[in-house]
């Protein structure tokens, strides 16, 4: 029989260190014996432990079940074997043969001492996680206890945690002794970071600091909405009020700050913006990019939650915030993509979107209708001229050099022309400006004229949807030239004659 002596007085001292169940350490000695006894002994046959809590003694058995067929010979006697030794042994008895446990040696005892040490580990996590696992999220006094690392280990009553490079703000050192107040970020069972994780550099912390100091906020009356945090540098939290009488960010401020700046200082200087939360995205990001000044935010995509906000020129720098600071913690906030630009680069934008949908020019088959055969329009689209404004910026030397075009052809062109683009200044009530269009010239006077003056130049704002581009009226006589004016009175004379 081997004894610890005072053993159980022993266990029951590590229980309540550990804060776990006595039985849980015995069973973790039993179970120590009988890896020690069947390290010892070579033995393969099932043990059984007993602990005797009076005395401190633990007895290993080898256990045999009583059986009619043996199907097992280690674990299992026919019932001559048993009544050897029990007499009284029948079919389905255990029978219990006591092993000595003096011949236990050092290592024996060294192998039980890991086992009993990883038993206890196992159950002191296993209580661990069962009472902080519910508390993520909770606000917590905390002593650094040591520093390892990078890492700090702080104490919290009944367990240690640990406190990561991570989940600290670049803002904060400690010492060992220091009080601090935490929030428990997760608590793993098992794994490299099992035990209880705290933070310092958790949006939660902010919100529980508040829920503390902020009387409205612990009764409800002032809700936290959101809040986007980059510890050590700035803070933006959102809240809205149920009472319309409470001021939601005025009870957050204080009295001269006060409430706020006993946050700050418990963040070590960190910046706080306090934002009046809506349901309205538009008005929403408005106040969640403060302090600048936005002049229009548009919702581009509600479904994917992108937005468009423009800002001032002036105020674009202060929007974005130091390495894009602030529109990232407003982006946080909303839950949605933020895209900032100022009032020039979406004049610019615009325009560049304008000047895309405005059509390049109007194909050259709408001449179709104004005289010119489909071959010949298909011969001036294999030369390359695709649109009605290329063809009339094109001279009659240039027209002759394409295939199968000769003067005739090039007539019929400047006709066809002329006609296309006179019908929108009709549209457009030239008035007495119409007498000069070169749709209103008789084809008998242009085929007079020398072929380089008859087509009028195409109008620099004409396209495929004139409707669109609508030139002011006292432009278009400075188009057509004095001495055109002239010709044109002397030849409506002569007809007149």
């Amino acid at each position: 029989m081997f004894s610890l002596g005072s053993i159980y007085q022993s266990i029951e001292i590590l229980s309540k260190e550990k804060g776990i169940d006595p039985q849980i350490v015995i069973d973790a000695v039993k179970d120590a014996m009988l890896v020690a006894a069947r390290k010892q002994f070579r033995l393969t046959e099932d043990l059984e432990a007993d602990f005797d809590p009076r005395t401190g003694a633990i007895q290993v058995y080898i256990v045999k079940r009583v059986v009619e067929a043996v199907a097992d010979p280690l674990n299992e006697w026919t019932l001559d074997e048993a009544r050897r030794h029990d007499p009284a042994a029948e079919i389905g008895s255990v029978i219990r043969i006591p092993k000595s446990t003096e011949a236990l040696g050092r290592i024996s005892a060294q192998t039980a001492k890991q086992v009993i040490l990883q038993k206890v580990r196992e159950a002191e996590r296993e209580t661990v996680y069962t009472e902080y696992a519910g508390r993520v999220g909770e606000l917590v006094n905390c002593i650094i206890k040591r520093i390892e690392g990078m890492d700090i280990v702080v104490d919290m009553g009944k367990t240690e945690a640990r406190l990561p490079k991570k989940e600290q703000s670049r803002l904060e050192s400690f010492t060992v002794g220091e009080r601090v107040r935490c929030v428990i970020k997760s608590v793993e069972k098992a794994g490299k970071n099992a035990g209880v994780i705290v933070s310092r550099a958790a949006p939660e912390l902010v919100m529980r600091l508040f829920e503390q100091e902020v009387p409205e906020i612990y009764d409800n009356t002032v809700l936290i909405k959101a809040c986007a945090r980059e510890a050590g540098e700035r803070t933006k939290i959102a809240v809205s009020s149920r009472d319309r009488d409470v001021d939601s960010v005025g009870a957050c401020v204080g009295m001269k700050g006060m409430r706020v700046q006993s946050i700050i200082r418990e963040l070590r200087g960190e910046k706080i913006d306090i934002i009046e939360y809506s349901d309205d995205p538009v008005v929403f990001a408005t106040n969640a990019l403060s302090p600048a000044k936005i002049a229009k935010v548009s919702i581009t995509d509600a479904n994917e939650r992108q937005m468009e906000v423009v800002v001032d020129d002036s105020q674009l720098s202060l929007a974005i915030g130091k390495k894009g600071q602030n529109v990232r913690l407003a982006a946080k906030l909303l839950g949605w993509r933020i895209d900032i630009k100022s009032e020039e680069e979406k004049r610019q934008e615009v325009e560049t979107a304008m000047a895309a949908l405005v059509v390049a020019g109007a194909p050259v088959s709408v001449l179709l209708d104004h005289g010119l055969s489909q071959k010949l329009v298909d011969t001036l689209i294999e030369a390359g001229v695709s649109t009605v404004e290329k063809l009339g910026a094109m001279t009659p030397e240039q027209l002759e050099a394409i295939q199968n075009v000769g003067p005739k052809t090039v007539e019929r062109i400047q006709v066809a022309v002329n006609n296309y683009f006179g019908q929108y200044e009709e549209a457009l009530g030239v008035g007495e400006t119409e007498s000069f269009a070169p749709a209103s010239v008789p084809e008998e006077e242009s085929q007079a004229e020398p072929a380089g003056t008859a087509p009028a130049s195409p109008q620099p704002e004409a396209s495929a949807e004139p409707e669109m581009v609508k030139p002011p009226a006292e432009e278009l006589p400075a188009q057509v030239p004095a001495e055109s004016s002239e010709e044109g009175e002397s030849g409506r004379i002569k007809d007149a004659d």
